[in-house]
């Protein structure tokens, strides 16, 4: 299987910019009106930039299979699959919060090779590829080093996403952590800071395929690792629990600190 990176990744480009082109007359465009049925500004806006990236697709890669957030599965035969997310964070979207982002992500035989997470509200684009360095905005991004982990910054998306199980996990980190650096919300734009060498630690639970594929070139093509709770490298069959770090010496201690939390709770797990 010839892997055309220039070619998919110029693809990636155009898929981004026709996402964004569907998504910003929707934002902070005030909510729709009380009739049930109306669907809400995220709604029509992560429809209508799903539909405008298989629209390429459909034209460019016929037989690559697509896999979206909103629509599903659309089954190819080339082994090649476009995972799309068109508006990864809506919570935040619907809160006017331009930290919201579109994931695009070329998975091929259940390893992500080519991933974009983009801004459109910003004007602020991540682009990694396997064997390539990362770049923002055409630049290229580096993950800063954190010499331990009482230095780290972590951040989650929110409490609200973990079980009670999985929170007393997190929270056996978070507290290893500078934790009072700690930010809350964000979605894939943690990871992008990560990237970019503005936070070390992002822990989440409960992600699906759509979206953590696209973050994982992002981070890794920047000097970062992107793995599970017990520190083994994220595929398609991954249950949801994600570890990015950006600076690789720090995973042992923070696999560990996830586990470790735990020996003093007696739940009954």
């Amino acid at each position: 299987m010839k892997l055309n990176l220039d070619a998919d990744i110029a693809l990636a480009q155009r898929l981004a910019d026709a996402a964004g082109a569907a998504i910003r007359p929707y934002f902070r465009s005030g909510v729709a009106s009380e009739r049930k049925e109306d669907a809400s500004p995220v709604t029509l806006a992560d429809q209508a930039a799903e539909e405008a990236m298989r629209a390429i697709l459909r034209a460019e890669r016929p037989d690559d299979t697509i896999i979206g957030e909103e629509y599903g599965v659309t089954a190819g035969t080339s082994g090649r699959s476009w995972v799309l997310d068109p508006i990864d964070g809506t919570a935040g979207f619907l809160a006017g919060r331009a930290i919201f982002g579109t994931l695009i992500a070329l998975v091929v035989e259940g390893w992500p090779v080519l991933g974009v997470i983009d801004q459109p509200i910003a004007g602020e684009r991540w682009v990694g590829a396997s064997g390539r360095k990362t770049t923002f905005n055409g630049q290229p991004v580096s993950t800063r080093r954190c010499r331990e982990l009482s230095d780290a910054t972590i951040a989650t998306t929110g409490p609200h996403y973990f079980s009670d199980h999985e929170g007393e996990h997190f929270m056996g980190l978070a507290a290893k952590t500078d934790y009072r650096r700690m930010v809350m919300g964000g979605d894939c734009y943690n990871y992008a800071m990560l990237a970019s060498g503005h936070l070390d630690i992002v822990c989440e639970a409960n992600l699906k395929l759509h979206d953590w594929a696209a973050l994982v070139p992002v981070v890794e093509g920047a000097g970062g690792l992107m793995c599970d709770w017990n520190g083994d490298p994220l595929h398609a069959g991954s249950t949801g629990h994600v570890l990015a770090l950006g600076d690789p010496a720090r995973q042992d201690d923070a696999v560990e600190a996830l586990a470790c939390n735990h020996e003093h709770h007696h739940h009954g797990h």
